[in-house]
Formats: C-alpha cells, structure tokens, sequence
C-alpha cells in the first residue's frame, strides 16, 4: 500500500490556494443528484453537514445521541485560536504554524499544519457572523488570551463555554438545512460498519438506538466525524459515550490507523476522588492564564493550603520553564505534575493533584475581574468540589484527554478508502504528538467549513455518473448480516462481568502502562494483559436485555470490544517508536533533565498501521515527514 499525501507542489504559503485552484468543481445542479453521509454532529460533523447541504449536496447526518446539541464539542471550554494579531504582540500566520508544528514535536506535516493557521483567521469571522458571543474588550473589540505552548494571546473565547457557543452556531446551521430537507437526521443512531463496493465507501450500516433496527445507508462518499477515544482510558475528561468504534470498524475494513499511542493527558482536570467514579471532569486550560501552579516543598505535607507559607511552595513550572512558566505546553505540564506526585507531594485525599492558585490574580485584578474571566469554571468546580476556589486554591491533575491519533488522511483528509474522510479528532493530520490547547476547535471548524467543501467537491467530481447507491448490493448484505452477529454473540455469552467492569481494568492497564510514561517492559507486558483481558471479554461479557430493544449495555459492549482491539495496537504503535516526542515519553530516552528526547533519524514519520486480520499481527507503513521549511529542533520552552 503506497500513501499518497497528495500535498500540493509551491510554497508553504502558497499550497492550498494552489489547491483550491486546481481542484475539480461539482455544478450546482449536479450536487443535487449526490448524496453525503456524516457521521457524528460535533462542530466537525455539524458544520460538514451544514456547508455540505448549504451547497445543495443531499446530506444524511447521524449522531446515537438524542440531539446534536449534545456533542462532545461542548466540553470544550477554553477557546479557539486565530491568528488575528489583535493585540499587536508579534502573532502572524507563520507564528501560529511554527507554535504548533514545535508544540507537536516536529511529528507533523508542514502543509496540512500551515493550512490550519491559514483558515483560522477566517474562522473568527464565520462565528462572529453566526452570533457567537466572543468575549470583547471595553471599546467593543474582541478580547484574547494565551494559551500554553505560546507567548503571544491568540485564543478567542466565550468566558469558559467556548465549544458549546461554537457548536449552537454550528447546530443552528445544521438545523437550517433540516428545515430545508437537504439534511435527513438521524439521531439516536450508531455505526456499526462500513460499507465498501467495488473498493469504494459507499454506506453505513447503523442501530437505531431507540428500537434495535440494523439500518442501511447508502451514499456516494461517508465523512466520519466522530470525535477521538480518549475514553478508552475509562477514567478520562470524555463524556461517557464517547467511542472509538466508527473508526476502528473503518480502519478493520482497510483504513489505515495512524499513530494511535498518541493520546494526550490534559494537566488541568479534576483529581479522581474515589474508586466509585467513571469520568473525571476538565477544568480549562485557560486557568493557567492567571493561576499558579504549585506544590508543598515538604512532602505529605497536611496543612491546608492557605497556611503555607510562600517560602515553603514550589512553583515548579515557573522554576522550570521561566520562559512560559505555567504556560507550559499539556504534555510538559503533566509530565511535571506526576513528578511531583510521584516524589510524595501531591495534594488531595488520594495525594494525586497539584494547586492552581489564584490568590495573586484576585490581589492584582480583583474578584469581579477574575470572575468575568473564569467565572463559570469556578462555579462548576464549587459545584463540584464544594471548595470556594475565590478563597483556596483548586487542585488539579492529569487525565486523558484528545486523540492526536486517528484515521490517516492525505492532504484532503480522504483515508486510505477512497470515498471515505475523516475529519477533526477522527483523523491524524494536524496536531503532530502533541496537541497545543484551542487548536481543538479550530481544526473541527476548518475542516468542516472550509476544507472538506473543497476536497469532498474535488473527489465527488468523478462520480457524477455514478448511480445512486443500491442498498440492495451484496456488500450490504455481508455487513448487516456481520454486525447482527456480533450483537447476538454478545447476548450468548452469558458471563459473570459487565462491558463497564472490564472497561475499567483495561483503562487502568492503559494509563498505568501506556499512559504519561512508557518503557520497553511496561508496553510488552501491557501487551500480554490486554490479550488475556480480550479472551476472558469474549468468553465471560455479560449483557441483559436484547436486540430489538434500548439496551445500553449492548451498546457499551460493542465499544468495549473494539476498544480491546485497539488498545493492543495503541501498545504496539507506543513499543516500536523507540524516542520519546511530545505526548509519547518513553523512559529509556530522555535527556539528562528528563525531558523528551527525540530520535529524528529513525522516527521522523508517522506510524501509519493496516488491519491484518487479527489485532495482535498489525502491519506498518511509514509515511516519512519532509521539513521543505522549517528545521526541527530541539524542543525547549525554558
């Protein structure tokens, strides 16, 4: 299998415009007679869905919640960036593109990166023209802020709702082309596979949540929009239902995986209090704007915050990384934070967090500004936490988070099905092994509003004269008949544990081995567990209930299964990469200060990994990254 990237030829600057003018073009009238399948209705998908339609293509959209309203895009509270210049502080286009091509440790390409920082600014522009309530200055301008990994405030914000305003615009738009009739929703579904015909993705098989019917939906290209599998990890900043199946089920039918270890752990999340929960919650980023990030000096120090002095805190960020301080990139910052824990001075009942303290901000700026910032962040931690954080400190700890693996995609974020794109945190393609804080939204906005229209056109231009698809075909047939079959295997079963209980034990194998730190022994031996962990799954699962009916545990045992399966491969990919970048630490290379040490004569490309009958037997291809424009070089924020 060869990958094509299909990176346009020119200068770094030039490449997508030299794209778009080349790209063949679909008249109006023809998009008519095309139909798009989207899966997923987050700010990727909503957004794909709604350009799509807007152009006049017929769109199916499907999401298994009750509303797109409900997409995990909302979780995301901080902000999106732009490379606006607001504030006069040196920021550019080109700034924006090295920030995040260094962020992920030169472990991405050049030209879907720059592209990324090229359509941000357009971003801005489309939202404000949607209605979303960007925080503004006094004389009316919109406000920013900074984020970790940059020294200059590029990050627009909604006070610390940020996605959620995003994806209303997006729904909102959504809903439009509903009203019209060139969106059919379908919510409450699920993907159960892909439909392949004649080498082409031409469909979805999918499980109407509410009564169990397996559906057939065919179309003449599938976008998958479906978010990524931090989850896995069980005990993650993900909502419960986020999943990895759509595009595990693509990549066991021929779409290559690329990177899948890649998973970052977000510094600033609420500490795990107890054996009882299933997901932790995610405190923004942008906190660390104005909080200190800091640890007793003592360790299993017991007083309460407030009563140590300054002379006995440990600013460790600061003292570290002066240069960016508590700005730090995510993985620097969590790497830090377990050093500390791990050396007996974490905070907390479990002693697993660190303080983020805000005493110094309310000295200097005063409660109500401090509160028009972050004011709902502070809400919901007392909601949670019962802590006023305007009068001690939060604390804090690294948990999973995003997925900067994915589905691999060319440069117009087809997989390596034809007929088949992945787009936003499904795909692979612009985040490298680290992923800066609020590129998150902005890569799902670009790549529904302003990429996929372009690139979807361009491949849609050839199948014109392609009938509409026949959900009649044999291929069809194979799938549902398949997908049926699994679910009625689960039911058999007739164990003793829930999906939910080995779920759990597979997302602490995960973090403990394959997590902030991995070794040599550590991922061989995560490798054989997660093995023996798949057999008891496949002879012991219990699942209540049946098929044609709501059964949430039907529904959790078909992730669970496929999160078995990738798991493993997530070992498999995190053991051959023998470096450490961005998010990937392995133990055995690290600098003597014990930072990432990266091998770019060995590992400088991305681990693109093909199906191959059985989850323990992967193949690789590697897709060698070429720096025509930038050098990498050593990563340091000190």
């Amino acid at each position: 299998m060869s990958l094509q990237t299909k990176i346009p030829d020119g200068p770094l600057e030039k490449k997508w415009q030299n794209y778009k003018k080349n790209a063949k073009l679909v008249n109006p009238n023809n998009r008519k007679k095309l139909e798009v399948i989207v899966v997923g209705t987050g700010l990727a998908g909503a957004s794909a869905a709604a350009s799509l339609a807007e152009m006049g293509y017929n769109v199916k959209s499907f999401c298994f919640q009750d509303t797109p309203r409900r997409a995990h895009s909302v979780a995301a509270q901080g902000g999106v960036n732009a490379a606006k210049n607001y504030k006069n502080d040196g920021d550019s286009v080109y700034r924006m593109f090295y920030d995040t091509l260094k962020g992920g440790d030169f472990r991405s390409r050049e030209a879907n990166t720059y592209r990324l920082a090229e359509c941000s600014t357009s971003l801005i522009d489309q939202a404000v023209a949607q209605g979303v309530p960007f925080g503004r200055e006094y004389g009316g301008y919109l406000r920013n802020r900074s984020f970790g990994g940059v020294q200059v405030s590029r990050t627009f914000y909604a006070r610390g709702q940020t996605g959620q305003q995003l994806l209303l615009g997006a729904y909102q738009a959504l809903m439009r082309q509903v009203h019209t009739g060139k969106v059919k929703l379908f919510a409450r579904h699920e993907l159960l596979d892909l439909v392949i015909i004649e080498g082409k993705a031409k469909g979805i098989i999918a499980r109407n949540l509410d009564t169990g019917e397996i559906e057939r939906h065919g179309a003449h290209c599938v976008v998958l929009a479906t978010g990524g599998f931090g989850k896995i990890y069980y005990l993650s900043t993900l909502a419960m239902g986020c999943n990895a199946s759509a595009i595990w089920r693509a990549h066991k039918k021929g779409a290559l995986m690329a990177n899948p270890s890649w998973t970052q752990i977000h510094p600033t999340s609420l500490p795990q209090s107890g054996e009882y929960q299933s997901k932790l919650t995610l405190m923004s980023e942008s906190l660390r704007n104005d909080g200190r990030i800091w640890v007793p000096i003592d360790k299993d120090e017991s007083r309460h915050p407030n009563a140590i002095p300054e002379e006995e805190r440990d600013y460790y960020l600061e003292r570290k990384y002066p240069s960016f301080g508590n700005l730090a990139p995510r993985d620097i910052a969590s790497r830090a934070a377990k050093e500390q824990i791990d050396a007996s001075k974490g905070v907390g009942t479990l002693k697993n967090a660190v303080y983020l303290d805000f005493s110094r901000a309310l000295k200097e700026y005063g409660k109500e500004v401090i509160k028009e910032r972050y004011g709902n962040l502070f809400d919901m931690y007392h909601k949670i936490t019962g802590i006023d954080a305007y009068k001690e400190p939060m604390k804090i700890s690294p948990s999973a988070h995003f997925s900067m693996g994915g589905l691999w995609v060319d440069y117009e974020l087809m997989t390596s099905i034809p007929g088949l794109f992945a787009i936003g945190e499904a795909n692979f393609s612009d985040h490298g092994s680290n992923r800066l804080g609020a590129n998150s939204l902005l890569q799902a906005c670009v790549d529904g509003y302003f990429i996929l229209p372009y690139t979807l056109a361009n491949y849609l231009a050839g199948e014109i004269n392609v009938p509409k698809t026949d959900i009649q075909d044999p291929a069809f047939e194979v799938a549902e008949e398949k997908s049926r079959k699994q679910l009625q295997d689960f039911l058999t079963i007739k164990g003793t544990k829930t999906a939910e209980e080995f779920h759990k034990e597979l997302g602490r194998e995960l973090y403990d081995k394959c997590g902030l730190s991995r070794s040599k022994q550590g991922l061989e031996k995560a490798i054989v567990n997660i093995r023996k962990l798949r057999e008891e799954f496949n002879t012991n699962l219990l699942v209540p209930g049946d098929i044609n009916e709501v059964n949430s545990e039907l529904e959790k045992a078909g992730r669970v299964a496929d999160y078995m399966e990738l798991a493993e491969l997530m070992c498999i990919d995190a053991l051959h990469r023998e470096e450490s970048c961005g998010a990937h630490f392995r133990e055995e290379y690290q600098t003597e200060d014990g930072e990432a040490k990266r091998d770019d004569e060995h590992f400088s490309y991305v681990a693109a990994w093909e199906w191959n009958k059985e989850p323990s037997n992967p193949k690789l291809h590697k897709e060698a990254l070429v720096f025509e424009f930038v050098q990498p070089t050593l990563r340091s924020y000190k």
